[in-house]
C-alpha cells in the first residue's frame, strides 16, 4: 500500500493474486480496494500496456518465465520488474544454461535486454528487492529470432517446478514460492 501511495496508483488499479491466499486475506485485500485476479493464471498475466510494475517477491522461475511469455514483444516484456533474491540474474547464476534455455527460455532471452538497476547502497541485505528494467533501445538490438519464437511454456521436462498449477490450489500442497 505504501508503494501504491508513493507511485500515486489507486488501489483498484493494482491486481494481486496468490493461490495460497486465505479467505481472511482475500477479504482484507478487497477491503483495501485491491483488484483480486479471479483465477490462478500461473503467472501468465498480461500487463495493461504502458508503464507496469510487476512486484514478484520470492517467486519460482516458471512464474517469471510465464509472465515474460504472456507479455513478449519487441516493445518490451515488462517496463519495470521487481523481484526478490530469485531475481533474473540469480536464476541465470543458479540454473545450468542448457536447462535455462530448455525450461525457462523467456528468462534466458530477456536477460540479453535487461538492465538490473543498482541496489541502494544503504539497503544491501539479502532481502533487498532489485529492480530490473528492459530499456527499449536494448530490446531493439536483439535479433528477430528472439521475438519470433512465441511457444507457450509447458515445463514437460522440468523436475523442480516452483509454482502451484491451475487446479492444484486446494489440494493441501504447500507452495514452495508465492505467486504475485
Amino acid at each position: 500500500m505504501l508503494l501504491l501511495d508513493l507511485l500515486a496508483v489507486p488501489p483498484d488499479r493494482c491486481s494481486v493474486f496468490d493461490p495460497s491466499f486465505s479467505e481472511l486475506e482475500v477479504a482484507a485485500l478487497g477491503e483495501l480496494g485491491l483488484r483480486l485476479l479471479p483465477e490462478n493464471e500461473e503467472g501468465k498475466h498480461r500487463g495493461p500496456g504502458g508503464p507496469t510494475l510487476f512486484y514478484m517477491v520470492h517467486c519460482g522461475k516458471a512464474l517469471y518465465n510465464n509472465l515474460l511469455w504472456r507479455n513478449w514483444s519487441p516493445a518490451g516484456p515488462a517496463p519495470t520488474w521487481s523481484s526478490s533474491a530469485t531475481a533474473l540474474r540469480g536464476i541465470e547464476e543458479r540454473v545450468p544454461s542448457r536447462i535455462l534455455e530448455r525450461d525457462y527460455s523467456y528468462v534466458a532471452k530477456v536477460l540479453k535486454g535487461e538492465v538490473a538497476l543498482p541496489a541502494h547502497p544503504r539497503y544491501t541485505t539479502p532481502l533487498t528487492t532489485p529492480l530490473h528494467w528492459f530499456p527499449p533501445h536494448k530490446l531493439e538490438r536483439l535479433s528477430a529470432e528472439v521475438w519470433e519464437f512465441l511457444e507457450e511454456p509447458t515445463y514437460q521436462e522440468c523436475e523442480d517446478l516452483e509454482i502451484i498449477r491451475k487446479g492444484d490450489e486446494g489440494n493441501g500442497r504447500s507452495p514452495t514460492a508465492a505467486q504475485s
